[in-house]
């Protein structure tokens, strides 16, 4: 019997020609512009002050802040790489008891600001404090271990999510071939192990580099706090300190992206091996204690101490429990609209950028991104002080927006930019390319394939991009004393000031207000994300 011969192809039909958008390139340009904005307007500024900015920038009112800025962002950042990463292994490798308990609390001290942190412990310790046998914490050592105990997690969120990705083949390997568990651990994990520990570090030296709340509050002269005691009567310093700080930080951020990352690959087979510390057990959860007490236990406490307390200034702010909370209604209401509309705007205006970057690959849109990544670096100082000084002297059709709510938007925008666009590159990225195809061949436009096939698609990742924007807004502290329309208070401007005047009881109770806002943000977006792996 003859075979039936097979049916004829039949060609699909011909897709319509794909039209690529031609102006997103260019407005990945614009928004590159607007991002670079900071650095570039505080450089034109410095180029008119002509001798004044070298005599300024070689005086020791400059050089001494700038070493004290050096020296706590590097022993911060040096003292979280080993703290952070001791953490991880002992959650990850070892068979400290409650790893599942800890794994949980370690992170949740990115929940308290550093100012937060620093009006606790400067107040709770030494005579007249809570704690009055113990000394006072202030200057360099009140501000290292403030910032350290609330900068750790930077390193050890990457380093855990490391560690759980490591293959165990090599280190069964190496203990077949008779190596020691601690020459294991140092010559095969801890080489894979240095790219996350190194970007979580450069993360605290930048974070260390630009505090303004902690080392203020601690009476320790850096750079920001030059920079910001200046801003009123001495433009020339405040530019001048302004522009260090700002090419310091971009030039870190160059020399990390410039060092090349050595390639990982994800673990295959086994659960890698944990390690029985022995009688170890005992340091490894005295550490842990110790470090979530001083982190997290001990502000909390102080916080609630404050408002049991009461306050002996009764009749002026918040006095204590009974107290009426009306006066937390303006600056919660402000601060979640401030920080909800910076995190919207955000993810809009860097949409096109990511877009650009992932779906078209020009060098344009690549230019852009670097530019709106390598701002993140800029302290939130640095970003105020640019806009600061242009709107005073803006034009006279523009000289309305000084302290004005789209300008105090525009720096967290500029500020905070960086955390949507490396989510929505990644929620881009994740859309796969023949659904587009598809929509392209039923005859969508461009326009209309966006808002059915790829917004929908993308839309978790764009949440959490905004979201980690509206975490940090809600928390910024320069920015907002230097750019906030008159009468316009945020929780974190509202402890600034109840601080200052040595209001306690109500830096207590907004405090606990802004760390449990905090708390239920960082769980949604960074913690949650982090334990469903």
């Amino acid at each position: 019997m003859r075979a039936a011969s097979p049916a004829p192809e039949v060609a699909p039909p011909p897709a319509a020609p794909r039209r690529k958008a031609r102006w997103l390139p260019a407005l990945s340009l614009v928004v590159g512009g607007v991002f670079l904005f900071p650095v570039a307007y505080l450089l034109w500024e410095a180029i008119f002050l002509g001798s004044e900015f070298w005599a300024t920038l070689s005086s020791g009112d400059t050089l001494r802040p700038l070493a004290n800025s050096l020296l706590i962002a590097s022993t911060t950042a040096a003292a979280c790489a080993v703290l952070g990463t001791s953490l991880a292994w002992l959650v990850a490798r070892s068979t400290m008891p409650g790893r599942a308990m800890w794994r949980l609390l370690l992170p949740l001290p990115l929940v308290i600001p550093s100012f937060v942190g620093a009006t606790a412990i400067l107040v709770a310790f030494g005579p007249g404090g809570l704690v009055p046998f113990f000394p006072r914490l202030d200057g360099f050592w009140g501000a290292f271990v403030v910032l350290t105990m609330l900068s750790y997690p930077y390193v050890y969120l990457p380093v855990l999510a490391r560690l759980r990705a490591t293959p165990a083949s090599l280190e069964e390997a190496s203990r077949l071939l008779g190596v020691g568990t601690w020459r294991t651990q140092i010559g095969i994990v801890l080489p894979q192990l240095r790219s996350a520990i190194a970007a979580g570090t450069l993360l605290v030296f930048l974070y260390g580099l630009s505090d303004f709340g902690a080392v203020s509050l601690m009476r320790f002269d850096t750079i920001t706090r030059a920079i910001f005691s200046s801003r009123l009567f001495d433009r020339t310093a405040s530019l001048t300190l302004g522009l260090v700080l700002a090419l310091l930080a971009l030039g870190v951020a160059a020399v990390d992206r410039a060092v090349p990352r050595r390639p990982h690959h994800g673990a295959i087979g086994r659960t890698p091996a944990r390690y029985s510390l022995g009688t170890g057990s005992i340091l490894a959860v005295g550490l842990a204690t110790t470090t979530v007490g001083l982190a997290l236990v001990a502000p909390i406490g102080v916080f609630v101490a404050w408002v049991v307390r009461g306050s002996s200034t009764v009749g002026v702010g918040y006095s204590g429990l009974g107290d009426d909370l009306g006066f937390l209604l303006s600056p919660l209401v402000n601060s979640a609209v401030a920080a909800v509309v910076a995190a919207a705007v955000a993810a809009i205006v860097v949409l096109p950028v990511a877009f650009a970057t992932v779906r078209r690959r020009r060098v344009a849109a690549g230019f852009a991104s670097t530019v709106v990544t390598s701002t993140f670096a800029l302290p939130g100082l640095v970003v105020a002080l640019a806009i600061v000084f242009w709107a005073v002297r803006a034009p006279a059709p523009m000289a309305f927006l000084y302290q004005s709510f789209p300008l105090l938007i525009l720096a967290y925008v500029l500020h905070f930019g960086a955390q949507t666009l490396q989510a929505s590159e990644t929620a881009i990225g994740a859309v796969p390319a023949r659904y587009d195809e598809a929509a392209r061949m039923l005859g969508a436009g461009g326009g209309k394939r966006f808002l059915t096939v790829d917004l929908p698609l993308m839309a978790p990742g764009l949440l959490a991009g905004a979201g980690l924007v509206l975490l940090s807004t809600l928390k910024e502290l320069p920015a907002t004393l230097l750019l906030a329309p008159i009468g316009f208070d945020t929780l974190a401007t509202r402890i600034w000031a109840a601080a200052e005047d040595g209001f306690f009881a109500e830096v207590g109770i907004t405090s606990l207000v802004l760390i449990l806002l905090s708390g239920a943000l960082t769980w949604s977006f960074v913690l949650r994300p982090e334990l469903e792996r």
